[in-house]
């Protein structure tokens, strides 16, 4: 087990991808104003499947960078997020998930005393972090996460709706009961914010 840890550790750091151009954050907030028009409002929920839109106050400015990517280049699925992401340059990405990673810091705390759902998450923290804060700046921050984002996001990678190597395989294996355990265990821990407009 320690060998296969060590490999999947190995793995994500040669996954974790080239750093990312910094974004003006000056530039992004004139941009971001529709990502606040859902991220900005607490509470706010998707339609259909109906879920609460992540928390992305505090999130790393890479990860919203690659995240807003994904949904560009089809590897996430989501037709709002799709339509939005085709329509923005690079640059342009790269300066709203500057502005947005100004809203909020997600803290450093330990939080969970579900054994259980620790246990659980031991995989889960060579790349999340042992408190839901991401060890990458390419790799999310968890802790703060509504719940129901959480299993709304592991079930896409479970059934491969979303599209990303290492979390594909990470949630292949995973029951329902799991993905309910994880999703509660970190939404307890404290990080996101709500991107309240300023």
């Amino acid at each position: 087990m320690t060998a296969l840890l060590s490999t999947f550790i190995l793995l994500c750091a040669i996954l974790a991808g080239p750093a990312f151009a910094a974004g003006d954050a000056q530039r992004g907030e004139a941009l971001a104003y529709t990502c606040l028009g859902c991220h900005g409002i607490e509470g706010y929920r998707n339609a259909y499947p109906s879920y609460r839109v992540p928390k992305l106050g505090g999130q790393k400015s890479a990860y919203l960078t690659a995240a807003i990517k994904a949904y560009r280049d089809g590897n996430r699925s989501h037709p709002t997020m799709a339509a939005q992401a085709t329509s923005m340059t690079d640059q342009e990405l790269e300066d709203i998930a500057a502005f947005i990673s100004t809203l909020g810091a997600a803290t450093v705390e330990s939080g969970g005393s579900e054994n259980a759902a620790l246990e659980a998450a031991q995989s889960c923290t060579a790349c999340h972090g042992g408190n839901g804060i991401g060890v990458s700046p390419t790799w999310p921050t968890l802790a703060g996460q509504h719940e129901d984002y959480l299993v709304h996001a592991l079930n896409q990678y479970r059934d491969g709706t979303r599209k990303e190597a290492v979390m594909t395989q990470m949630a292949a294996p995973l029951t329902d009961a799991d993905v309910k355990l994880l999703a509660r265990y970190y939404s307890r821990l404290a990080g996101l914010e709500t991107t309240l407009p300023k």
